[in-house]
């Protein structure tokens, strides 16, 4: 079958995605400048799969790079673009470091890709409805004032697409804004791998609990929710992988909608904060240490999808539930104890 870019392919969700992909039949191509990732993620894959990806190190805001992997690489037919900064916290403390690696980023694949035919797959965010004014929300929905930098970039990223899907009938896009993704591969070979203090909640919960950090902090317990602390759509790393590989066939088929479309991604439930915390000691047995510290600036109240366009239209649904992706989690921490990447 054909060749995949997948760009930021050694990070959390890009890596379950080359698998995902191995395993349908593609042959991904990884390109990472491993800012925040493990090039020992490679050696994981390969053990799951028993084939080692291409990869390819360098730094997508070069554009001489960029032009001249498409050169070398004239037989690409997808590409699932996941190479961006991701940090909400962080985004609020240094908002021009997101704008340029996220906009150059994307902007030098697109051109490097006018005029051949290529179906592009971006990951976007859920950010980009803001605070909605319903629940749960659709793709419909109005894109509000991003709280964050990071939020705004998945924004104008998206507008970026749009125009640009406008303009070139080459390009055939989908945007897939999903929500929080956590757990691990059913092997425990690859998962999450923050580096540095996770800036994630289920990182920090499966490091606190083995020991690496100390309490977890819970930002707010006064929000307008049940038990007052921020709600989120959480969805199984391995079912979204799945996801990106249902919109690269629904690409490679011809969408209906046209050459650009967007979906959600996610359960289509939500779960607080706290609700997390008990699910991970449900489903794992052991005990957190956690306290309640004040609000985090960027952060949303409560957000979950409405899939239903995914369900019927991209194929695809969430399968695993809050309680699997715990125990996921909680299985690759362990095994990273044992086995830490180098």
């Amino acid at each position: 079958m054909s060749k995949i870019l997948v760009t930021g392919g050694t990070g959390y969700i890009g890596s379950h995605t080359v698998v995902e992909l191995q395993n349908a039949g593609y042959t991904p191509i990884v390109i990472d400048n491993l800012v925040n990732s493990n090039v020992g993620v490679l050696d994981q894959v390969e053990k799951i799969t028993g084939v080692r990806p291409a990869f390819h190190q360098f730094d997508l805001c070069d554009e001489e790079k960029v032009h001249q992997f498409v050169a070398d690489h004239p037989d690409v037919r997808g590409i699932i673009h996941f190479a961006a900064y991701k940090a909400v916290g962080e985004s609020v403390q240094q908002p021009l470091k997101y704008y340029h690696n996220n906009f150059f980023s994307l902007v030098n694949l697109l051109n490097a890709y006018a005029g051949k035919p290529v179906n592009f797959v971006f990951s976007s965010s859920c950010t980009v409805y803001g605070q909605p004014d319903e629940l749960p929300v659709t793709e419909a929905a109005p894109v509000k004032k991003a709280e964050s930098p990071y939020g705004n970039t998945k924004q104008v990223s998206e507008e970026i697409l749009s125009e640009t899907a406008a303009a070139f009938s080459n390009y055939n896009i989908i945007s897939l804004r999903y929500f929080n993704p956590v757990g691990a591969h059913e092997s425990a070979l690859i998962g999450e791998l923050p580096l540095g203090v996770p800036q994630n909640l289920v990182p920090f919960i499966t490091q606190s609990a083995v020991g690496k950090r100390g309490p977890i902090t819970v930002f707010g317990n006064n929000y307008n929710t049940p038990d007052g602390s921020a709600i989120r759509d959480y969805i199984h790393v391995v079912d979204l992988a799945k996801a990106h590989v249902a919109a690269i066939r629904l690409l490679e088929k011809g969408n209906p909608n046209g050459n650009y479309d967007v979906f959600n991604v996610g359960t289509g439930q939500g779960n607080s904060v706290l609700e997390v915390i008990n699910a991970f000691e449900d489903s794992t047995g052991v005990k957190l240490n956690y306290q309640i510290g004040p609000r985090r600036a960027g952060d949303v109240e409560q957000v979950w999808g409405d899939v239903s366009k995914s369900t019927n239209e991209l194929g695809w649904k969430a399968e695993l539930d809050i309680s699997e992706m715990m125990r996921s989690a909680w299985k690759w921490e362990q095994y990273l104890k044992e086995h830490p990447l180098r």
